[in-house]
């Protein structure tokens, strides 16, 4: 899926921004921002371990979208702050979770619009 593909890339580019991050920001700050950056990827997958309930599935993607908008405060939130200098990768990083969001919220829809048209793998049935 290339939302989780997406979501792992970005949480490894976060984890690996926030220790760069001023001690007294690193366990702060930092802390939350690598937990909601992974929760987003965290979600995905255990929406898809529960994809046989579609509803499950749903709730797990929009709590994955849920995610990314909080880790976009956060990077809001250590760049206003001046822990992060450079308002460039700041932009970037902000606008690539906010296209995931956006992946994200179509997955949604697909899924809800397309999921029932699965057979269950065990009984055949739809």
């Amino acid at each position: 899926m290339d939302v989780y593909k997406e979501s792992k890339r970005l949480a490894i580019e976060i984890h690996k921004l926030s220790l760069t991050l001023p001690k007294f920001k690193l366990y702060e700050e930092g802390s939350q921002i690598r937990r909601s950056s992974k929760s987003v990827t965290s979600m995905i997958v255990e929406g898809y371990g529960r994809r046989r309930y579609k509803a499950d599935f749903i709730k797990y993607l929009v709590y994955a979208q849920s995610e990314c908008d909080e880790t976009i405060v956060h990077l809001d939130f250590i760049f206003e702050c001046g822990s992060l200098q450079n308002e460039e990768l700041q932009k970037k990083l902000e606008n690539e979770y906010d296209i995931l969001s956006k992946k994200i919220n179509k997955f949604i829809q697909w899924v809800d619009d397309n999921w029932n048209d699965f057979p269950d793998k065990e009984t055949g049935n739809k």
